[in-house]
């Protein structure tokens, strides 16, 4: 199967998928796809490279092992073009973020998940495991149905 991209050239081979990555990977870099947006969902690139999803998806896997992308669930792929967050797990960036806004004070209460949720476009459980690593440094603690609480019991 043979198709063309937008600048004409045209997609061969056995192994198109490291091809699909390559010309997604210039377009974050050049930033057609700039950091923090969503990419075209599998079916959307599929049409346009006139590939099966599974053959995006591959491509897609390349750019998520780079770095330059994450996936969210229930909202697709997101490009992080790098950053080094990305290289942690997400909910390690998240706990990190929280820890140093409660060390400089900046937190009158430990924010809802789903406002954590919102703000990192994280699941409920990556942003679990964020506050039970917070937990676990005594820096939040739960309170069977109230909620979290800055410090410990």
């Amino acid at each position: 199967m043979s198709n063309a991209d937008e600048d004409g050239s045209w997609l061969t081979g056995n192994r198109v998928y490291p091809q699909i990555a390559a010309r997604l990977r210039t377009r974050i870099s050049t930033g057609v796809y700039p950091v923090d947006s969503l990419l075209p969902s599998e079916a959307e690139l599929g049409r346009e490279f006139r590939v099966a999803r599974n053959t995006v998806r591959r491509g897609l896997a390349i750019l998520e092992r780079e770095g330059l992308i994450v996936t969210v669930p229930s909202k697709g792929r997101v490009v992080t073009g790098g950053r080094d967050e990305s290289m942690s797990y997400r909910y390690e960036v998240i706990a990190g973020d929280l820890r140093d806004a409660i060390k400089r004070g900046e937190l009158a209460e430990v924010p809802s998940e789903r406002t954590l949720r919102c703000r990192y476009a994280a699941s409920r459980n990556t942003v679990r495991r964020a506050l039970a690593v917070l937990e676990q440094e005594g820096l939040i603690h739960a309170r069977q149905g109230r909620g979290r609480f800055l410090g410990q019991k």
